[in-house]
């Protein structure tokens, strides 16, 4: 955001918006920039599971409060790959207009999770704000998956495929890759009879076809965050009726679908991986989805 371009509505404001700031003494050339370190989120959460099973406590014993940084490590292109030349990446990716429709990376697992409560609220506030008097507005409620969903969403409605696009293949019949990823040892470009067929690093969102249920980049490209802990006996764990596994403490997070650096193995459906929610990394990226709303309608689709 240029941030030089929005007037302030009062005086006050106008102080605390130049709070943001790196003061004279730390600007380097003069240039006046927001100073990352201050750009933090709070939130609150009641973890209504643990509530439910409890009777007689009050919500209080059950609220936890947050406060993070929000901005993307931008050291990670440079921290990931400690003998290659991505200094650009460092500088560029970040705020430059020409990665504005490229994934981001460099947030870890909490920042994500601080996102889907930011979106959670803005959606409501709008919708809110909105509504007609007397009306009944259903609240919005945004998280990251779970590994099951993912899974389920990343199969696009064929129910035995190895890959998000169906077949055994990681090229189609003209020989052109069907994600971004590492085909082969070193060989991120992706060259077939001299000819670059692929990105470096990240590709830009869509460049790639969409599965069956119209999700693009559930392959390659980078990797999601879910919201489940990983456990190698994760699959022997869960129940039909409710697939997601929760262990306290846990401080490592399922990631799936396999990254730009990443062989074709980890692009699979039922390839797992993980990283410390702490961790930020410049292959790793996230997506939202939305808890159904209560008393919408459901239209079923059948799976091939």
């Amino acid at each position: 955001m240029e941030w030089d371009k929005y007037k302030y509505p009062d005086v006050d404001y106008a102080e605390v918006m130049e709070g943001l700031y790196y003061p004279p003494e730390e600007r380097m050339n003069g240039e006046r920039r927001i100073d990352t370190r201050k750009l933090n989120y709070s939130y609150v959460t009641v973890d209504q599971t643990a509530a439910a099973k409890k009777r007689g406590t009050f919500r209080v014993d059950f609220r936890k409060e947050f406060s993070l940084n929000i901005y993307p490590d931008t050291t990670v292109w440079v921290r990931d790959f400690n003998y290659s030349y991505n200094d650009p990446m460092h500088q560029d990716y970040f705020w430059h207009k020409a990665y504005a429709n490229y994934p981001v990376v460099g947030v870890n697992w909490n920042q994500a999770t601080a996102f889907c409560d930011f979106r959670t609220r803005y959606h409501n506030t709008a919708l809110n704000n909105k509504k007609k008097r007397g009306s009944q507005v259903k609240v919005i409620s945004y998280r990251l998956p779970t590994e099951i969903e993912w899974e389920y969403a990343a199969k696009g409605g064929l129910e035995n495929a190895p890959y998000p696009w169906g077949g055994p293949y990681l090229t189609d019949d003209r020989g052109c890759y069907l994600a971004n990823f590492k085909p082969k040892r070193g060989d991120y470009l992706e060259i077939n009879d001299g000819k670059k067929t692929g990105y470096m690093y990240t590709a830009p969102v869509k460049t790639f076809k969409a599965n069956g249920y119209g999700l693009y980049d559930m392959a390659g490209n980078v990797a999601e965050w879910t919201s489940s802990p990983y456990n190698r006996s994760s699959y022997t764990m869960s129940s039909s009726l409710n697939p997601s596994i929760t262990m306290s403490g846990e401080v490592n997070r399922s990631v799936r679908g396999g990254s730009w650096k990443d062989v074709g193995y980890l692009l699979m459906v039922s390839s797992r991986d993980w990283e410390h929610k702490d961790s930020a990394r410049s292959f790793i990226g996230f997506r939202t989805v939305q808890s159904f709303p209560e008393g919408s309608k459901v239209n079923f689709r059948k799976t091939k």
